[in-house]
């Protein structure tokens, strides 16, 4: 064995995904699948034995679903977790718990023709892969959830909101010629949370790309929308960008903004992958520095690859205030890295930092 290549744990109950997993993840030279597992128990004995620098794992499982062996894998002897979840609404909604509970990212297998599936994102699941191999995993704090939805610290303005999502206090909606754009990837569905939370309903329109297929981005919008104080949600084309409220761009669609008169609107298309991305931020990030400029607020989070580091650049460009999440706060510096280097973030801030920067660049303005 090579010390040297990455060890890889596979853990799922079926036969034919443990196989093509293997194939998928061996092919690669710096990677080695040490062992398999069909299920959580089994599983606790191979790591035991093999020491596996990353684990994927399946989400149903028999025995312990795979929710409930991450949790206590994390909260016991946290490693780097690859999800593998189905692209069903159920699927999203689990893979989103998971995210939560520490897993540091995930890939989706259709319920029919798995075998063709899998081999087509082998490239996206040898990238994953090697980059959970350099995350600095977290421990999983049961407490962070109070079992209402709301996370604590939230703001408490969450707690009036009412089921259909629109705040449960009356306000006059006005247009904006402010908007804050932001972008993420791997790590961000809870950094992008984090940065939501902290802002009040006072605050500018937000446009977002994150990385994530069709079925989970809506699960995303409506989970996020339960903790904060804005309004959140999956964006739909033609929607006017209002103050308080984030609109999320939907898995495999990209989400632009054009200029509607004194309003921003949301224009969804179905154009090509941009940085084999769709949605991709970096076309969220040009169609802003288009039409806002200075008025617009860029910020680019913890994401692998490069998509949004020349579109915030264009950003700034253009006059727009423009941050990137700092390496130490992000799960990979992948995006946000690549937009220093090019000199696009005018401000690298660590991640809790963020929300009260973009109040605070809007209130000096």
């Amino acid at each position: 064995m090579n010390s040297a290549k990455t060890k890889v744990l596979i853990v799922d109950d079926s036969a034919l995904v443990r196989k093509l997993m293997t194939d998928i993840l061996n092919s690669d030279p710096e990677l080695e699948v040490v062992g398999t597992a069909i299920d959580a128990h089994a599983a606790r004995e191979k790591i035991k034995q093999l020491h596996p620098d990353v684990i994927t794992l399946d989400i149903e499982m028999p025995k312990m679903d795979g929710i409930t062996f991450l949790k206590n894998l994390m909260r016991l002897n946290p490693l780097p977790v690859i999800m593998v979840s189905t692209l069903t609404e159920k699927g999203a909604e689990v893979t989103l718990d998971a995210l939560d509970a520490g897993a540091i990212d995930f890939v989706s297998k259709p319920k029919i023709d798995v075998s063709n599936t899998l081999e087509e994102y082998s490239d996206e699941i040898i990238s994953k892969v090697k980059a959970a191999a350099k995350v600095r995993v977290r421990r999983y704090e049961a407490s962070r959830s109070n079992g209402s939805g709301l996370v604590n610290g939230a703001s408490n303005g969450a707690a009036v909101k009412s089921v259909n999502g629109s705040s449960g206090k009356s306000r006059h909606f006005k247009t904006t010629d402010k908007i804050i754009a932001i972008g993420a990837s791997t790590g961000g569905t809870e950094a992008i949370r984090e940065v939501l939370e902290k802002l009040p309903i006072t605050a500018p329109g937000i446009v977002i790309t994150q990385h994530i297929p069709e079925y989970f981005s809506k699960a995303f919008a409506d989970r996020v929308n339960q903790s904060c104080a804005i309004t959140v949600s999956e964006a739909r084309d033609g929607d006017i960008v209002l103050p308080g409220h984030a609109y999320i761009a939907p898995g495999n669609k990209h989400l632009l903004v054009r200029k509607d008169g004194a309003r921003w609107r949301c224009k969804l298309t179905d154009a090509d992958p941009v940085n084999r991305h769709r949605p991709s931020v970096d076309v969220l990030f040009n169609s802003v520095a288009e039409c806002a400029g200075q008025n617009a607020l860029g910020v680019i989070l913890t994401g692998m690859g490069k998509d949004g580091a020349r579109g915030l650049k264009i950003m700034r460009d253009a006059g727009a205030n423009t941050i990137a999440q700092d390496e130490a706060s992000s799960v990979v510096w992948g995006m946000p890295g690549s937009a220093v280097e090019l000199n696009a973030a005018s401000e690298i801030l660590p991640l809790n930092m963020i929300g009260d920067k973009l109040m605070l660049a809007f209130s000096e303005a």
